[in-house]
């Protein structure tokens, strides 16, 4: 077929090529191929006893876009009780293949409506407008919300907090700040729970409303959770989740000690500071705070304030096996979900409306698993910490037969 089309002069792509012409024809072929099988016969060849009196009744021009070809044209077949509904090019549909998974793709790395618009016209030769992009875009929003409010595990080994900010024009082009919560399950899966936009001024109602939603979607018990010490979250955790304990980042710790020290001194604060967070128990820890004060705390007072003030929520970690230490010291768990988080934002720049943001960040979620659960792909090292645990709180554990 491509020798005898070259021999015509014809083109194998572009507005009249072979392969236009050739999902031209397959098309059409399947679409008359349906029909045959909703009448029960071929065309011409209607038995005269048969019980239904419909016949085909022509056929009526339909426009459909193609990823691979562009716009094609196609002649769809109709019956005289128009009960045919094909199943190739289904009614109202007007787009073929994947252009659906296309834009919502594009839109979650960050394109901005018009630009997803011009890249099908460069690179498809297909018209497929702006306002076209955002409905398919907005076909996610019923899927969000499902997403948002499915039913989740009782029991989560571990939550990890963390958030980035977003610039939606509201009035003005303003700060928001979005909160992403990842689970950790009794099988060593994360899973992210859910996202919350904020306002600037979280407080402990804030908290309270995200905590209380997580709760009646199924959660009843928690083991840990970690954050860089978001304002009125510890305080409402012992509501909702009286057993759980409250881990504040110590990466986060790390890097904004570093920022109230002089970086001639970062090499020797960072032995000085290695004996606190190592330590066997809090108290050596809290004897290496000493020491640490006693040597730098005249000079650098902002910083053994900083670690004094975080003590409390800082050290419940030292009190555990060293494979539960080391996932839980800091929110690292969560840093690759935001740092495609930003991707797509800093691509987009800002967005028009909260709901275009929140919408952007699902499909990012969405990305992360083709199944859209949200689930990544590093089970196998949460194992070793997944048995201590088990050890550890043998007695909060879920039974075999309910996870």
């Amino acid at each position: 077929m491509v020798a005898q089309a070259r021999e015509q002069g014809l083109e194998l792509i572009g507005p009249d090529g072979l392969l236009k012409l050739f999902t031209k024809n397959v098309l059409e072929t399947a679409l008359n191929e349906e029909m045959s099988e909703h009448l029960g016969h071929e065309k011409n060849r209607a038995d005269a006893d048969r019980d239904t009196s419909n016949v085909r009744n022509g056929s009526r021009s339909k426009t459909v876009v193609s990823d691979a070809v562009g716009e094609v044209e196609i002649e769809v077949p109709r019956d005289r009780e128009s009960t045919f509904d094909p199943q190739i090019v289904k009614k109202r549909q007007r787009r073929l293949g994947e252009v659906d998974e296309i834009v919502l793709s594009l839109y979650a790395k960050g394109m901005t409506t018009g630009e997803i618009s011009a890249h099908f016209a460069e690179i498809y030769g297909a018209s497929v407008s702006k306002e076209t992009v955002s409905r398919i875009t907005d076909a996610v929003l019923a899927e969000m919300h499902e997403w948002s409010s499915r039913p989740l595990d009782s029991t989560y080994v571990a939550l990890f907090v963390d958030a980035i900010v977003v610039k939606v024009r509201d009035g003005q082009v303003a700060n928001r700040p979005v909160y992403a919560v990842i689970g950790v399950t009794v099988d060593g899966c994360k899973d992210v729970l859910g996202l919350w936009m904020g306002t600037g001024g979280e407080g402990a109602k804030f908290w309270m409303s995200v905590l209380v939603d997580l709760k009646n979607r199924g959660i009843r018990d928690v083991f840990f959770l970690v954050c860089d010490g978001l304002k009125g979250l510890p305080d409402v955790v012992e509501n909702v989740w009286p057993l759980t304990l409250v881990q504040t980042c110590l990466i986060h710790l790390l890097r904004n000690s570093f920022r109230l020290v002089s970086k001639k001194h970062w090499d020797a604060l960072k032995r000085d500071l290695k004996p606190i967070y190592t330590a066997p128990n809090a108290d050596a820890a809290l004897t290496a705070l000493d020491d640490l004060d006693e040597k730098w705390g005249k000079q650098y007072g902002a910083m053994i304030k900083l670690w004094r003030n975080a003590w409390e929520k800082f050290t419940p970690f030292l009190a555990y096996d060293v494979e539960i230490r080391k996932v839980l010291c800091s929110t690292n768990a969560i840093e690759s979900l935001n740092a495609r988080y930003r991707r797509a934002v800093r691509a987009r720049g800002h967005f028009p409306t909260e709901q275009a943001a929140m919408k952007c960040l699902y499909l990012v979620t969405r990305s992360l698993d083709p199944s859209g659960a949200g689930r990544a792909r590093w089970t196998m090292r949460w194992k070793p910490v997944i048995n201590a645990m088990a050890i550890t709180f043998s007695d909060r554990w879920p039974a075999a037969e309910t996870y």
